[in-house]
Formats: C-alpha cells, structure tokens, sequence
C-alpha cells in the first residue's frame, strides 16, 4: 500500500513545527531512551516515542499488542504510514481531528504546564488476522523546545475499556478536573473526577487482590449482599457495568 507523503503531513500541524532544535535544547537520545526501554520491559502495555522534528517514531516497543503482527523495526520504519496501513477508515479521520484539537488544547496552556496534560482516546486497530481491536491511547509530552513546542512525545497503547471509538479526554496531573471534548458541540467541557470513599477504596483493593464477595465481605464485616450494594453504587458513579472496568478506572487514575 502506497502512502501518500501530504497525508502523513496531516498528523503534524503547522502550528508544531519544529525546523531545529539547538542548544540548552539538545539531549542525549541514547540516554533516555535506555530509560524508555527500562520501563517497557516491566509494562504489559506498548510504548512508542513520536519526534514530532523528524515526523518519526522514534522508538517501539516489542509488545505486540498494537504492532498487528509487524515487527517494532517495521512500524517504526513506517511511523504514521502504520496507521494509514492499518486503523480502520473512519477512524483514520477521527485520529486526525484529534491531533487538530488536542493542539489547539495545547497551544493555549502555558508553556511551563504542558507537560502535565495527558490526551487519551480509542479507535481500532485492524490486526494481523484481519478482526478489529479497539485500543486506547495516552499521549503525554516528555521535550519542548524553548517555544513551547512539542519535540517528543510517549505514547502508552493498551485494550480500550469502552465500546466504541472516540471517548477523547485530556487530564492534567495532580488536579481532579479533566476535559472531554464533545463532537456535537466541538467544544471541550471540564468535568469533576468522581470521588470514591475510603470503604469503595478498600472493595477495590480487595477485588484486585483476587478476594471473592464472601471474602471481601468478611474481610470488610459486612454481609456479602451490602458488598454486592456498595458495588452497585459504585459502578453507578463511576458510570462503569463489571468490576473490571471499575479496576481500570480506578488504576487509570491512581486511586489503588
């Protein structure tokens, strides 16, 4: 599959380009990257480094969760071709609409904070046997340039919790606000963090231990039908359906 160089530009906006990097800005790539690879070999999830200077991937990891069968040195040879090569059409635009938002979010945030947002959002993939998985994607800055732009990038990819593609959120670290952007409005709209009590905390806890409800009940002195009441409650604020994706909220912000 032939990709086209002007569609590739699509996924850099102009507004981010970045012709040099000089100086106080230059780092030792080798160095942080043994650190990237460090973390990659104790993460079940997959992490790539996108240099937004060369328009390029600059490292894969070796999990195989989105490399649809390719390996690392193949998708970080093709950079963005990859996606072009292998997400679903309708969401090759939705990708690009959100590489347009997300650095319009950017550019209005001072310079000194940008590092603390995180941009996360689903679409699907297409793997090697030809079913779609729908994935998800945090993107995190790690370099600026002394302008504010972004030079580098990581990116954690791992299994969507949701049903469908979209679902792009923005979260700043250390703060209980987050931004979802709404496509009927095209605006972002702040919204609160739910807030879980210390006895929804320790239910949590307990469910990733392993326990089952007549242990998390006795552990908790309580009857196995209050425990299956609290986690009613939660799964209604947290706007989840099982205890599996209550866990990845809740590890998703850092709550156990």
């Amino acid at each position: 599959m032939e990709i086209n160089t002007d569609d590739l530009d699509k996924f850099f906006s102009e507004k981010n380009t970045v012709e040099n990097v000089e100086g106080s800005n230059f780092i030792s790539t080798g160095e942080y990257l043994d650190i990237i690879r460090a973390f990659a070999r104790i993460t079940y999830k997959s992490i790539y480094i996108i240099d937004y200077q060369t328009k390029s991937f600059e490292y894969v990891s070796d999990n195989p969760l989105f490399l649809c069968g390719m390996q690392p040195s193949e998708v970080q040879k093709l950079g963005y071709g990859f996606y072009f090569r292998n997400v679903k059409p309708e969401d090759i635009d939705l990708l690009l609409q959100i590489n347009e938002i997300g650095f319009d979010f950017y550019e209005k945030l001072p310079i000194e904070e940008r590092k603390l947002f995180t941009i996360s959002y689903d679409f699907h993939l297409i793997n090697e046997k030809g079913k779609t998985v729908l994935i998800n994607h945090k993107l995190t800055l790690m370099f600026l340039t002394k302008e504010g732009k972004i030079w580098k990038a990581m990116c954690i990819v791992a299994l969507s919790n949701n049903q469908n593609a979209g679902n792009i959120t923005i979260n700043r670290h250390g703060s209980d606000t987050f931004w979802t952007y709404c496509k009927n409005s095209l605006k972002w709209i702040s919204e609160q963090k739910a807030k879980l009590s210390d006895r929804e905390l320790e239910m949590l806890r307990f469910y990733a231990r392993g326990l089952t409800i007549s242990e998390i009940a006795e552990k908790m002195f309580l009857s196995a039908d209050t425990v299956k009441f609290h986690r009613r409650k939660l799964f209604e604020k947290i706007n989840v359906h099982n205890i599996t994706d209550a866990l990845a909220f809740a590890t998703n912000n850092k709550l156990i």
